[in-house]
């Protein structure tokens, strides 16, 4: 059975969007973009190129596969550890929009949730999400992703999309691995285990 990972950038205070640059993602009036950049790094660039070595498809939301057919098919360099996997292997992108998704080896689901059961059945390997907050906010609400890694960076924007909103399903998580990079970018490899519980610190009477 394959496994559904979601690899994403945060903010101290959970911000997702437009990591990459400040005309990424600028919905809703946000002029933050591009907040990653300065803690680019070696380990930032290792941890990165680790997860795409295990890859074998992507699940994609409609606005991160934009930025990214706009971005990956320029890259050619066959030996570009990321761009060589974007281009080549299969992309399922979740949209009720779109009327076709171009790139090569791109599919369009319009029931992610229903597909991506599917997709998990059929097959092994490691179907990964990158950002793509509405999907992955979606599968999260249906237990469908089995493992998440957060980076989690040293800066607070205060607005911005959220990977976590108050409509998250409670879920808890256990924490498999973690490490920091030389610019202090928090990594946390979490894998889904099921619902929460509750106690109390009350004193006995």
């Amino acid at each position: 059975m394959a496994k559904v990972t979601l690899t994403t950038f945060l903010t101290l205070d959970g911000v997702m969007q437009g990591p990459g640059a400040p005309d990424e993602d600028t919905s809703g009036g946000f002029e933050c973009g591009g907040w990653v950049v300065p803690y680019a790094d070696p380990d930032m660039e290792r941890i990165v190129e680790e997860r795409f070595d295990r890859v074998t498809g992507f699940l994609l939301g409609r606005r991160t596969y934009e930025i990214f057919a706009a971005y990956w098919p320029r890259v050619t360099d066959p030996a570009d550890p990321i761009a060589s996997r974007l281009n080549n292997l299969p992309k399922y992108v979740a949209s009720t929009t779109l009327a076709e998704a171009g790139w090569h080896n791109s599919t369009l689901v319009t029931d992610a949730a229903h597909a991506v059961r599917k997709l998990k059945g059929e097959a092994g390997g490691e179907l990964q999400i990158h950002g793509s907050g509405e999907l992955a906010r979606s599968l999260l609400a249906h237990d469908l992703i089995d493992e998440m890694l957060l980076m989690v960076y040293p800066v607070v924007l205060g607005t911005g999309k959220r990977l976590f909103d108050e409509d998250a399903v409670p879920t808890a998580f256990e924490l498999v691995g973690h490490e920091a990079t030389g610019k202090g970018v928090a990594v946390q490899r979490y894998r889904l285990a099921g619902r929460p519980t509750f106690g109390s610190f009350a004193l006995d009477d």
